[in-house]
């Protein structure tokens, strides 16, 4: 037996509910992993709540991250014993994920846990982290130096922009911080960013093209947000898009890229090949400040990430949310 959220929908309702399930409810997969820590994201917190139609089919365990030990394995690429890390691949959606203190996987969604972090330092960069890094990565290819600018990130209080912000300023970038949150000027502000400015200069309609400022950006905002970012962004600047909190749509115009040459580079972390993971876990090894990781993280128990759920999506929770599951 082991215990898990699960979520249901039927005839009485949607509702999400700790139970104790026998291991012949897993579903199929090559790695059954004994988790030690989960994560709590916004698109968790949507499937927990039912706020968002996240979850494909019912019932269905949450959690897009986790890490833990190889209990049993099918798969030549995992011994029992091995420290492994998910990120995404749809699990928590269609496939039961990691809030639980057992999950059974497929081999290829999993990666090795690098040996710099602990499974708890993992989770805290968890897929927030890991979608930053793959939003620098970008930046770095579109070939975005620490020489030409600004840098903006939005949502910077939320996981991916409190991890963007440690990262770009430890790889020599001058960063500004978007928040609805004033409270957090000073945490933004440790974590790298010279300027906090208000979420409310960027979500309202904008004109086609603004005063150029920025040389890149980590988006997770999208809507007005997004469009105004790209009005402002100077010739040749590169936007990073990963993220819709303030809504899927888009209300801009072509002027920004075809008067300024301005680059919209979209960021999926979901379905990532591979490859590109682990380079973005190799490099958050190398590039991240570990020692900011307190700062961005808390820890929770399984019990208590329900009734957060809500609080997330009403953005009243800071940095990276851990969830501690153990036995």
């Amino acid at each position: 037996m082991f215990k898990a959220i699960v979520i249901e929908k039927d005839d009485t309702g949607y509702r999400a509910a700790i139970q104790q399930l026998d291991d012949s409810r897993l579903p199929e997969g090559e790695v059954t992993v004994r988790v030690s820590h989960s994560t709590l994201n916004y698109k968790d917190g949507l499937a927990i709540t039912g706020k968002g139609p996240v979850v494909r089919k019912f019932p269905m365990v949450p959690g897009i991250d986790l890490v833990g030990v190889v209990e049993a394995s099918d798969s030549p690429d995992y011994q029992p014993g091995d420290a492994v890390l998910l990120n995404g691949w749809g699990v928590g959606e269609g496939h039961w994920g990691g809030l639980a203190q057992k999950a059974r996987l497929k081999a290829e969604w999993l990666v090795p846990l690098p040996s710099a972090f602990t499974p708890a330092q993992a989770m805290s960069i968890g897929t927030a982290g890991y979608t930053a890094m793959l939003c620098v990565m970008a930046l770095e290819r579109h070939g975005v130096k620490p020489s030409d600018g600004e840098i903006v990130v939005t949502g910077a209080a939320g996981g991916v922009g409190s991890v963007a912000l440690a990262l770009l300023s430890k790889l020599g970038y001058t960063t500004v911080a978007v928040t609805g949150r004033p409270a957090d000027a000073d945490y933004l502000k440790s974590l790298g960013a010279s300027e906090v400015m208000d979420r409310a200069d960027f979500s309202q309609p904008g004109k086609p093209l603004a005063r150029e400022r920025w040389a890149g950006a980590v988006d997770v905002v999208g809507s007005h947000t997004l469009a105004n970012i790209c009005a402002s962004t100077r010739y040749r600047g590169v936007v990073t898009a990963c993220g819709l909190a303030g809504g899927m749509d888009l209300p801009a115009t072509v002027a920004p890229f075809i008067l300024r040459g301005v680059t919209l580079v979209g960021i999926d972390s979901v379905m990532c090949p591979r490859e590109e993971r682990l380079e973005a876990w190799r490099r958050l090894a190398q590039d991240l400040d570990i020692s900011k990781l307190d700062a961005i993280s808390r820890e929770i128990s399984l019990e208590e990430a329900i009734p957060l759920a809500g609080q997330l999506l009403q953005g009243q929770v800071r940095g990276r949310v851990v969830v501690r599951i153990g036995d």
